[in-house]
């Protein structure tokens, strides 16, 4: 099924077609596969429609970076980088949210023994390697430094991997409130992500929409998980991609599986054209 309705359907809205469009995707799990690089051949030549006919297009991923092969066929009006803390559109920087020094403090007092963190700079990835641990083989491929030289007033996004993370995220929001944590529960229950007062994927949709001209109303969300939560919710009209079912009430329609998002894709265009 391609189109499911995640509302009732008296709430539920057609498709948007009017123009300016502005379509955005998380990366893991809507756009691509969990952890992918590369986007399917059916997604590229409906997201090919849908630029021909002046949709735009962006990118918010949790990532650090968007995979270049990902960002040459997609080619993006803008991406939204650490849960929307950098922003780009047309190439120029529009937000890099850092967290202040005060607040890295508190993110980092952490009572998680033997957690995997790591810290995420504009260029650099700084990683605490526990004692006696090999690094990740991500970790090498990318290039990394140690947790202690990371700079305390440039760090935009902070991870932790550890199977309690939850309890420290709610110590976290009981503290520090104004900061954005996401993670922590389904689908990933061991990993927390902490970004910045305001950086969130929601933010960074409006932040889109404005600078490329499109009103709200001509915005459209997809996402799958927790931290594409915000988004959604800002979104003109929301796309789910997958079941999970905190999304549910945000989402005018679904694609229950990601390798049916080229197919639901195709389907926007026709509309668009009037096939």
């Amino acid at each position: 099924m391609l189109y499911a309705p995640a509302v009732s359907p008296e709430r539920r809205p057609s498709l948007p077609t009017a123009l300016p469009l502005l379509l955005a995707f998380d990366l893991d799990g809507t756009l691509i596969p969990d952890r992918g690089d590369s986007v399917a051949d059916d997604v590229v030549s409906a997201l090919d429609r849908l630029r021909a006919l002046g949709v735009k297009l962006a990118i918010i991923t949790g990532r650090d970076a968007a995979p270049a092969r990902v960002t040459e066929v997609m080619q993006p009006d803008a991406v939204a980088t650490n849960n929307g803390g950098r922003i780009e559109v047309d190439g120029t920087v529009h937000a890099d949210a850092a967290f202040t020094p005060e607040d890295l403090e508190a993110v980092l007092a952490h009572e998680l023994e033997g957690a995997r963190v790591v810290l995420f700079a504009a260029d650099t990835l700084y990683v605490d390697v526990p004692a006696g641990a090999e690094p990740e083989p991500w970790m090498v491929l990318r290039g990394y430094r140690p947790l202690a030289e990371a700079p305390r007033d440039a760090v935009l996004k902070v991870g932790y991997f550890h199977p309690q993370v939850a309890g420290f995220a709610s110590r976290l929001r009981g503290s520090h409130p104004h900061l954005v944590l996401t993670g922590a529960q389904d689908p990933y229950p061991h990993f927390l992500t902490v970004t910045p007062e305001g950086a969130h994927k929601g933010a960074a949709l409006a932040l889109i929409a404005e600078a490329l001209d499109v009103p709200p109303a001509h915005t459209v969300a997809f996402g799958d998980s927790d931290n594409d939560e915000a988004m959604l919710e800002v979104a003109g009209f929301g796309v789910q991609v997958g079941t999970l079912p905190l999304l549910a009430r945000h989402a005018h329609a679904q694609v229950p599986e990601q390798a049916d998002l080229g197919a639901f894709l195709h389907a926007w265009a026709d509309q668009l054209t009037g096939a």
